[in-house]
């Protein structure tokens, strides 16, 4: 385990209101050249939540991204082993001590070693033999946003601890993206209230790329079409409303809905000004 000062962490976390003096590391930092993308959300993951952090950290895989995330129960451990999955570096943050024994939450244990065996790192301003505690977690979000260009909100109920971290995101100056929900999920609640004050949608790792002002077209990696998603790409030869669009389907609204909305995380299509266009 080594002992990281100010001048050999992040220059970005050092800009952040009293920055950590010191911090505990073990592993491996990536080039501080890469962009750093922290990716959060609730611990009550939906199925929805869990597949957008397959498509967007599929849609990050070969850019020059560090993936960051708290190594909690649900999105945030979802997120961890997406990024290994697709060789993506990573670097938990977990609200504890980096000792074996300490790490929280204990059942991460194992994605801990994954962690590191795949080069990646753990992180900590906590005394390594220290077990978690509730007042570190928001300390931990701090460091969290302070490390990154740009922070994704992947879902959020309002009372959600996630919302600390997209409050910090707007108080330290750092691009806050968050996940469209459907109205009827308690899950998107925080998301969109985020929205409704600025943040930005993110339907797709597009959104982020750019959010973070790198290549996004280097981002279309090859993407296995289905039947009716290659049907929709032909129709949309030409922008069409959705209504438009629809209509050409000839399948049930509920049907096209799910399948329009699947296709927008995936990067293959995108609505603007009343219309819906092809990406691919």
């Amino acid at each position: 385990m080594e002992t990281l000062t100010r001048s050999d962490y992040w220059p970005q976390l050092a800009e952040i209101p009293e920055p950590p003096e010191s911090l505990y590391l073990r592993g491996t930092l990536p080039s501080f050249e890469r962009k750093v993308i922290t990716m959060v959300g609730s611990r009550r993951m939906s199925q929805y939540g869990a597949e957008v952090v397959q498509q967007l950290v599929a849609g990050l895989a070969d850019q020059p991204v560090v993936i960051v995330s708290g190594m909690a129960l649900g999105v945030d451990g979802a997120v961890h082993r997406a990024a290994l999955k697709h060789g993506i570096p990573t670097i938990a943050f977990p609200g504890s001590g980096l000792n074996d024994n300490a790490l929280y939450p204990a059942t991460h244990a194992p994605l801990a070693r994954d962690i590191l065996a795949a080069g990646g790192a753990l992180v900590s301003e906590f005394p390594p033999s220290e077990k978690g505690k509730v007042h570190f977690f928001p300390k931990r979000n701090r460091l969290m946003v302070g490390v990154s260009h740009a922070v994704v909100v992947i879902e959020a109920g309002l009372r959600s601890g996630t919302l600390i971290t997209a409050r910090l995101a707007a108080d330290y100056n750092r691009e806050l993206l968050c996940v469209p929900h459907s109205i009827f999920s308690d899950g998107g609640a925080g998301g969109h209230l985020f929205m409704k004050l600025g943040a930005a949608p993110c339907r797709g790792a597009e959104d982020i790329l750019d959010a973070v002002g790198l290549d996004t077209q280097s981002s279309l990696a090859p993407v296995h079409l289905s039947t009716e998603e290659s049907t929709v790409l032909e129709l949309l030869f030409e922008p069409l409303t959705r209504d438009e669009l629809i209509r050409a389907l000839g399948i049930p609204v509920g049907d096209a809905l799910v399948l329009l909305t699947h296709m927008e995380l995936k990067g293959l299509i995108a609505e603007s000004l009343g219309t819906i266009r092809a990406l691919r």
